[in-house]
């Protein structure tokens, strides 16, 4: 072997023992150190975060703290807070018009859990999902968890088709509605598809089939028009759910 050879072949020798190491070969060097034992633990520590984060993401969170209107945005003459509740409307005087307090995000797919009572005669209310504000105008547009004289458990289409696109059998709600006291609503929307249940009786199972109806809107509580009533609302938490 000449000289330069043998300088050239040291050279690429020194190169190489400086090259660095791949991700594996680092993780394997590091739990090679390790005594079985250790191993395990570390590798169920890394499970253990990942799933930690993915609960985190889907997780409930509270829209409506109990105590104040942060996040929320209508008229607080009209809505107001009381032993923890949202409430909207007054038993003195008739209703002038609907009522809307929306929450300040928007939401596509998501379970939606709160409890809510009505005080009144003929007192009618609603959440609304996936809905907007009609600019300058005190109505909101979309999707209605409806509550009240007929409608208790309906999903009904606010200011838009105006009219009721599914509902429960009345005979069996009847068997589990509270109506003097709390219920609890559960709402499910996860693409076209959206599911009402009261008191975990299933209301409403619709899917929509207009591609033109938006699949994301804000949230929001209503008291309806009409005569002198309180809508009550509580305990109001949502999840996001994954797309599938």
């Amino acid at each position: 072997m000449s000289p330069n050879s043998a300088l050239l072949t040291t050279a690429v020798l020194f190169v190489a023992s400086l090259a660095p190491l791949n991700v594996q070969e680092l993780n394997a060097q590091e739990l090679g150190g390790q005594n079985p034992d250790a191993q395990k633990q570390l590798l169920t520590s890394d499970q253990a975060a990942t799933k930690s984060a993915a609960d985190t993401k889907n997780e409930f969170i509270k829209l409506f703290d109990g105590k104040t209107f942060e996040g929320w945005d209508g008229d607080k003459t009209v809505f107001r807070i009381e032993n923890a509740a949202i409430v909207g409307g007054q038993l003195k005087a008739k209703i002038p018009h609907n009522y809307f307090l929306e929450c300040d995000r928007l939401f596509a797919d998501f379970e939606l859990r709160l409890q809510f009572k009505l005080r009144g005669k003929n007192t009618n209310a609603g959440v609304q999902i996936r809905s907007k504000r009609i600019p300058d105008h005190h109505e909101m547009i979309g999707y209605q968890a409806d509550l009240g004289q007929n409608y208790w458990g309906c999903l009904y289409d606010e200011s838009r088709r105006r009219k009721v696109l599914a509902g429960p059998e009345k005979r069996q709600l009847e068997k589990v509605l509270k109506k003097e006291d709390w219920n609890d609503y559960r709402i499910v929307c996860r693409g076209p598809r959206i599911q009402l249940f009261i008191n975990d009786m299933k209301t409403v199972d619709f899917v929509e089939t207009d591609p033109e109806i938006p699949l994301n809107g804000r949230i929001a509580v209503q008291i309806h028009g009409g005569p002198a009533g309180e809508a009550w609302y509580r305990n109001i938490r949502i999840r996001e759910l994954d797309e599938k």
